[in-house]
């Protein structure tokens, strides 16, 4: 007969199974095994034929496994409850839907052996369990394109992962891993490798043979260095070290042409290398919370960056360079020493967000006008006794902060800026408003506390009886 996935198998005593199927338990084992062989020798292509081989017996093997132990009904069980481990095939049966078997956040405290034998399965999920270790027979699962293994207490991972040639993705965040087998290096196939929440202080030098890598994560970790030949894995589009140890970046960084997202943030890195400049395709860097006193003269190369965070860094400029940077959206710089911002600012025609709060400015370039798409500008916590005039030509803009500023006034212009919704002068010397804020009919809230008004002007009460929020 032929066997295929649609099989169905329903186990009971003296090894009973549905009336139309009778099926010899050893039989279908030795031609999996043979097919197995077969295939590994290169004599058999991986094709439908084996698939349906390896669904019959591991069905056959959760019949014995019920025979065995005298259980009746069928293979699929309700979930276990609370506090008590899977540890069968059995008992994973009621989790395998579509060549994946999902079982998350089950309290597992282990996988059986036995797992080996599910030969079909495409997809691995056991994300949220209890599993301290894996078994070696998960390296039997051939067929596995996608593992999920985050959030459990895994200290290592099974060499025998090695084994599985078609694995795409490899998922191990927030594990307790504090190393990796030298082995995943023979993963041909592997696109994304996550190790996000670890205890890594080195990554494998093999891994620079995953030359179809495309994603690594490995942010929140103890590193310090990565091996040369990952800095030569062209084909890496996102790469995230974020929250390690790195106090300095090789020049190889260069290399990596194809990278689009790169996150350095929460390191102690003094200076960014040169060859930043040559990732041409970078769109996302993130560098915050390091120790960066200046960027580097290629950072005007990056033409392609539409969000760039500098943040809690120790900047005390940005060079007229920046100014390239034409496709930027969000710029974050908040937190640092920054006593101005270039005149060429006014060359970033896309941007939508300026973060700039708690830094040292004492004025805004004129150009700053030119910013058709702003949104949202944020300036509190600086050193601002006065603003340009051409403040008012930010049509877009609808979120304004300067609180905590040394303003004494404020051009008329800002009468100009219809489509503010929120405008934050507290703590500022401001003795006088225009006039025209009272105009601005999509104001939602005026926050004046902590200045020097005296006396109010009368359209604040216009203004708080339209439904805007004034505190004054």
């Amino acid at each position: 007969m032929a066997i295929t996935p649609s099989t169905s198998l329903r186990a009971g005593y003296g090894r009973q199974v549905d009336d139309t199927v009778d099926i010899h338990f050893e039989t279908v084992r030795i031609a999996v095994e043979m097919a197995q062989q077969w295939l590994r020798a290169g004599r058999l292509a991986d094709g439908p034929l084996v698939h349906h081989l390896a669904v019959a017996m591991d069905r056959v093997n959760l019949v014995e496994y019920h025979y065995n132990h005298d259980l009746l009904g069928h293979l699929a069980v309700p979930p276990p409850s609370a506090g008590t481990p899977m540890t069968t095939p059995a008992e994973l049966a009621d989790f395998i839907h579509d060549n994946t078997l999902s079982a998350r956040y089950r309290q597992l405290a282990s996988l059986p052996e036995s797992l080996g034998r599910l030969t079909h399965l495409r997809q691995l999920d056991v994300t949220g369990n209890h599993l301290a270790v894996l078994p070696r027979s998960l390296g039997d699962l051939i067929h596995l394109e996608k593992i999920i293994l985050d959030d459990n207490r895994l200290a290592s991972l099974p060499a025998s992962l090695a084994r599985l040639v078609h694995l795409r993705e490899l998922h191990c965040d927030h594990n307790r891993l504090a190393s990796l087998p030298a082995s995943l290096g023979r993963l041909a196939n592997l696109e994304r490798l996550s190790l996000y929440g670890n205890r890594l202080a080195s990554l494998p030098a093999t891994l620079g043979r995953l030359a179809s890598l495309k994603e690594l994560t490995a942010g929140q970790n103890r590193l310090a260095a990565l091996p040369e030949l990952v800095w030569r894995l062209t084909n890496l589009q996102t790469l995230n070290l974020a929250e390690n140890c790195f106090t300095a970046l090789p020049e190889a960084i260069g290399n990596l042409a194809n990278l689009h997202m790169l996150d350095l943030g929460h390191n102690q890195l003094a200076s960014l290398p040169e060859s930043l400049g040559h990732l041409a395709a970078l769109t996302f860097l993130y560098a915050t919370h390091n120790q960066l006193a200046a960027l580097p003269r290629s950072f005007e190369n990056l033409r392609s960056l539409i969000y760039l965070n500098l943040s809690d860094n120790e900047l005390a400029f940005l060079p007229e360079s920046v100014g390239s940077l034409v496709n930027l959206i969000e710029l974050r710089l908040y937190n640092n020493q920054v006593a101005s911002l270039p005149e060429s600012l006014g060359r970033l025609a896309n941007l939508k967000e300026l973060h700039a709060q708690n830094n040292r400015l004492v004025a805004l370039p004129e150009s700053v006008g030119n910013l058709a798409t702003l949104k949202k500008l944020r300036l509190s916590d600086n050193h601002l006794a006065s603003l340009p005039e051409s403040l008012g030509d930010l049509a877009a803009l609808t979120e304004l902060d300067l609180r905590n500023n040394r303003l004494a006034s404020l051009p008329e212009s800002l009468g100009n800026l219809k489509s503010l919704t929120y405008l934050d002068l507290r703590a500022n010397r401001l003795v006088s408003l225009p006039a025209g804020i009272g105009e601005l009919a999509n104001l939602e809230k005026l926050d004046l506390r902590w200045n020097k008004l005296s006396p109010l002007p009368d359209w604040l009460q216009r203004l708080a009886q339209r439904g805007c929020t004034v505190f004054t």
